[in-house]
């Protein structure tokens, strides 16, 4: 059965699935069998066995991967100075960490800028060269924020 996973609390390693038929599924860390962490938000395929879900995968067949990874390429070309992409990519500390570095940069000499400069072109130059499923893999699932 395919369902959506509504939420996953790292701390307790329990989860809660809204199944395709309407019903929710409760879920065990344990039971996530596909790389990366289980999180809010996934498409998953997974086996229903009374109101508990086992042997979750994460569902392949669905291509959002690209347009994120796309998205995500031409926002740091553009805007990565400000931190854009990583907004986009819902890393939000590590957004406003290169926002606050690139503005009060310029009172140290621009040099702060100019690396968060860099930074943002090497992540774009990462982030383009990635398959669509390496980078869903590595940014999208696995929440790794920097490089």
């Amino acid at each position: 059965m395919k369902g959506k996973v509504l939420d996953f609390n790292t701390a307790t390693s329990q989860g809660v699935i809204a199944g395709e038929d309407g019903k929710r599924y409760n879920f065990a860390g344990s039971e996530w069998k596909s790389e990366g962490n289980a999180g809010a938000g996934l498409t998953v395929d997974f086996v229903a066995t009374g109101e508990n879900a086992t042997q979750l995968y994460i569902d392949k067949n669905i291509a959002t991967a690209s347009s994120k990874k796309i998205a995500a390429a031409l926002l740091a070309f553009f805007f990565g100075a400000f931190g854009v992409h990583k907004f986009y990519l819902g890393y939000n500390k590590q957004g406003v960490i290169m926002l606050l570095t690139f503005l009060f940069g310029f009172i140290l000499l621009g040099l702060p800028s100019i690396a968060i400069g860099i930074i943002a072109f090497i992540e774009f130059i990462l982030y383009i060269t990635k398959s669509d499923d390496d980078f869903d893999q590595t940014y999208v699932i696995g929440q790794r924020p920097w490089f």
